[in-house]
């Protein structure tokens, strides 16, 4: 007679059948999300022209496909002697391939800033609101409820308009916005924290509620708002592109996403999309990728 294996032992053995490599998304979207970081911090110093700098010519198309080849072994045996203008260039003269890879200097500064303040204003606040149930902690509550019935991008360009258009202003914007995200899903954390065992036992040893807040529930309830931080730093940059696209955000001629799409799409219309559509792709790419890094965290966190 056969004799079958108990079912505790089969389960593992499935498991590690079946368990994923790192899908080739994933690694994609790390490589260009870390390309988008390393031109945020040396994008001014590698690129071929400077993005302010008009080159005073008429809007000129990207090389053709067809002469792309050429081009490259043009610069590998040094016979290409004056840059190329990858991108073309926009009505203005600049350079659009220099502008594409300087923009995240501006946005994925304001996503990073935006989004590390409102981790700094949301974590606490969470805290706070789950460990102690009283007037103001509900009141709390009811102000982050407010602050998120409101349309995101509307918000913005209200908060923006009151304060002044200026990077600063946006990045305060964003971080009054996205807090109350952070402030609901540590709170809700922090709820299921405070029912485990190691809570008791620190209030049985005699700790106040506020040590037992800081040094137990903390540290283990921080998890889902930085997971949801790669997901809010994409939104971010979408945000502050939008805000850019109807003239609330940055200024020209300051290289940014947004605000080179609204340049080029009057001259959609004349056949020069080159000066709208590569930024488009750029700031598409970007959101993408941390969208898909945000998804890959919360599923490794939820395992």
């Amino acid at each position: 007679m056969t004799q079958v294996p108990p079912l505790s032992a089969a389960v593992p053995a499935r498991r590690r059948s079946r368990r994923p490599a790192i899908p080739w998304l994933l690694g994609f979207a790390v490589v260009f999300a870390g390309g988008a970081i390393f031109m945020a911090a040396f994008g001014g110093y590698v690129v071929p022209f400077d993005p302010t700098d008009s080159a005073f010519m008429p809007s000129m198309p990207p090389p053709a496909l067809s002469e792309v080849p050429g081009l490259l072994w043009s610069l590998v045996t040094g016979s290409q002697t004056e840059p190329i203008h990858w991108f073309g260039t926009d009505s203005s003269g600049f350079d659009v391939f220099s502008r594409v890879l300087c923009a995240p200097r501006i946005d994925l500064s304001i996503a990073l800033a935006s989004n590390a303040f409102a981790l700094l204003i949301g974590i606490p606040f969470g805290l706070i609101a789950g460990s102690f149930r009283n007037p103001l902690t509900e009141l709390m509550m009811r102000v982050s409820d407010v602050l998120q019935s409101f349309p995101v991008f509307i918000s913005a360009m209200i908060l923006v308009a009151l304060g002044g258009q200026s990077i600063i202003n946006v990045i305060l914007a964003l971080s009054l916005l996205y807090a109350p995200i952070y402030v609901r899903l540590t709170r809700t954390e922090v709820l299921t924290q405070k029912s485990k065992g190691m809570v008791e036992a620190s209030r049985a040893i005699g700790q106040s509620e506020l040590n037992i807040a800081i040094k137990h529930i903390l540290p283990n309830s921080m998890g889902p708002a930085l997971v949801q931080s790669s997901v809010t730093i994409g939104f971010a940059i979408l945000l502050t592109a939008g805000l850019s696209f109807v003239g609330a955000g940055v200024r020209p001629p300051t290289p940014e996403w947004g605000l080179m799409i609204a340049t080029g799409a009057n001259d959609i219309v004349l056949g020069q999309w080159w000066t709208s559509v590569f930024p488009g792709i750029a700031i598409s790419l970007t959101v993408f990728s941390f969208a898909v890094i945000g998804d890959a965290l919360e599923r490794r966190y939820n395992r």
